[in-house]
């Protein structure tokens, strides 16, 4: 096999590994909404139904159902968030990305 054809293989097989991950995706919001907690939330917040979060300011995912309105929540994630604090980053998530997060927040809310 020449270093084209293999190199040609490996994106084939790439893009299929990746064509997959996604349709699983599509298939379970709620875990794909928990990967994008923990890859955007969780060096600061709490993102599972225990434990305290890494940052002391920082309020456990199972809680925001207390002060914020989830569906609310949502919507602004695809808009664009914004905090109040110069510790947080700012985030503005595709909307499919923002309702699976929703999703996965409604899942595990105390």
């Amino acid at each position: 096999m020449t270093f084209v054809r293999l190199i040609a293989s490996l994106l084939a097989l790439a893009a299929l590994a990746l064509s997959a991950y996604a349709q699983e995706q599509e298939q379970d919001p709620i875990r794909h909404g928990q990967m994008l907690a923990k890859l955007f939330c969780g060096s600061c917040h709490a993102i599972g139904p225990r434990g305290r979060s890494p940052h002391p300011s920082a309020p456990p995912f199972r809680t925001l159902g207390r002060t914020v309105d989830i569906d609310q929540f949502a919507r602004v994630l695809g808009a664009g968030l914004l905090s109040g604090h110069p510790d947080m980053p700012q985030f503005k998530f595709h909307y499919e990305d923002a309702r699976a997060l929703r999703d996965y927040l409604r899942s595990i809310q105390d």
